[in-house]
Protein backbone atom coordinates (compact mmCIF):
# COMPACT_ATOMS: atom_id res chain seq x y z
CA UNK A 1 0.00 0.00 0.00
CA UNK A 2 1.47 3.22 -0.80
CA UNK A 3 1.63 6.87 1.93
CA UNK A 4 -1.59 8.25 0.67
CA UNK A 5 -1.79 11.91 1.24
CA UNK A 6 -2.64 14.20 3.64
CA UNK A 7 -6.17 15.66 2.64
CA UNK A 8 -5.07 18.88 3.62
CA UNK A 9 -2.10 18.57 1.39
CA UNK A 10 -5.14 18.39 -1.90
CA UNK A 11 -6.56 21.65 -0.85
CA UNK A 12 -3.47 23.20 -0.37
CA UNK A 13 -1.43 22.11 -3.80
CA UNK A 14 -5.00 21.35 -6.28
CA UNK A 15 -7.68 23.00 -4.71
CA UNK A 16 -6.50 26.79 -3.78
CA UNK A 17 -4.33 27.23 -6.57
CA UNK A 18 -7.03 26.03 -8.85
CA UNK A 19 -9.20 28.38 -7.42
CA UNK A 20 -7.13 31.52 -6.92
CA UNK A 21 -7.58 31.54 -3.54
CA UNK A 22 -4.94 32.49 -1.02
CA UNK A 23 -5.37 30.72 2.44
CA UNK A 24 -6.95 33.71 4.32
CA UNK A 25 -9.57 34.22 1.19
CA UNK A 26 -10.37 30.48 1.67
CA UNK A 27 -10.35 30.74 5.04
CA UNK A 28 -13.08 33.22 5.26
CA UNK A 29 -15.18 31.22 2.56
CA UNK A 30 -15.00 28.03 4.55
CA UNK A 31 -16.03 30.11 7.83
CA UNK A 32 -12.87 29.54 9.64
CA UNK A 33 -10.11 30.99 10.95
CA UNK A 34 -6.74 31.18 9.01
CA UNK A 35 -4.96 29.48 11.60
CA UNK A 36 -7.68 26.62 11.48
CA UNK A 37 -7.39 26.19 8.10
CA UNK A 38 -3.36 26.42 7.64
CA UNK A 39 -3.47 23.12 10.74
CA UNK A 40 -5.43 21.31 8.04
CA UNK A 41 -3.49 22.45 4.61
CA UNK A 42 -0.51 21.42 6.78
CA UNK A 43 -1.38 18.73 8.00
CA UNK A 44 -1.36 19.14 11.54
CA UNK A 45 -5.09 18.14 12.18
CA UNK A 46 -7.33 15.88 10.72
CA UNK A 47 -10.04 17.35 8.47
CA UNK A 48 -13.12 16.83 10.93
CA UNK A 49 -16.21 15.78 9.68
CA UNK A 50 -17.70 19.26 10.48
CA UNK A 51 -14.56 20.31 8.26
CA UNK A 52 -15.59 17.79 5.56
CA UNK A 53 -19.04 19.75 5.55
CA UNK A 54 -18.11 22.94 5.54
CA UNK A 55 -15.62 21.76 2.28
CA UNK A 56 -18.52 19.90 1.20
CA UNK A 57 -20.85 23.24 0.80
CA UNK A 58 -18.06 25.31 -0.65
CA UNK A 59 -16.94 23.32 -3.60
CA UNK A 60 -20.43 21.14 -3.97
CA UNK A 61 -20.09 18.01 -4.66
CA UNK A 62 -20.28 17.71 -8.36
CA UNK A 63 -16.72 19.46 -8.21
CA UNK A 64 -14.89 16.93 -5.64
CA UNK A 65 -16.25 17.99 -2.57
CA UNK A 66 -17.98 15.14 -1.35
CA UNK A 67 -17.62 15.58 3.07
CA UNK A 68 -17.62 11.46 2.49
CA UNK A 69 -14.86 11.62 0.12
CA UNK A 70 -12.86 14.57 2.03
CA UNK A 71 -13.32 11.73 5.40
CA UNK A 72 -12.28 8.51 3.36
CA UNK A 73 -9.03 10.33 2.18
CA UNK A 74 -8.21 11.74 6.06
CA UNK A 75 -9.43 7.63 7.08
CA UNK A 76 -6.86 6.20 4.13
CA UNK A 77 -4.00 8.78 6.00
CA UNK A 78 -4.64 7.93 9.43
CA UNK A 79 -5.00 4.27 8.71
CA UNK A 80 -1.55 4.36 6.90
CA UNK A 81 0.20 6.21 9.54
CA UNK A 82 -1.17 3.94 12.28
CA UNK A 83 -0.36 0.79 10.11
CA UNK A 84 3.58 2.30 9.72
CA UNK A 85 3.68 2.76 13.59
CA UNK A 86 2.96 -0.68 14.43
CA UNK A 87 0.12 -2.65 14.97
CA UNK A 88 -0.93 -2.69 18.50
CA UNK A 89 -0.69 -6.18 20.70
CA UNK A 90 -4.26 -7.88 21.26
CA UNK A 91 -5.00 -11.25 22.49
CA UNK A 92 -7.18 -13.04 19.52
CA UNK A 93 -10.46 -13.22 20.48
CA UNK A 94 -11.50 -17.05 20.58
CA UNK A 95 -15.30 -17.75 18.77
CA UNK A 96 -17.03 -20.66 19.95
CA UNK A 97 -19.54 -21.80 17.51
CA UNK A 98 -22.68 -23.70 18.72
CA UNK A 99 -23.54 -27.35 17.06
Amino acid sequence: MFNPPHPGETLRDDVLPALGLTVTDAAAQLGVSRAVLSRVLNGRTAISPTMALRIEGWLGIENGGSADAWLAQQTAYDLWQARQAGAPTVIKAIIQRSA
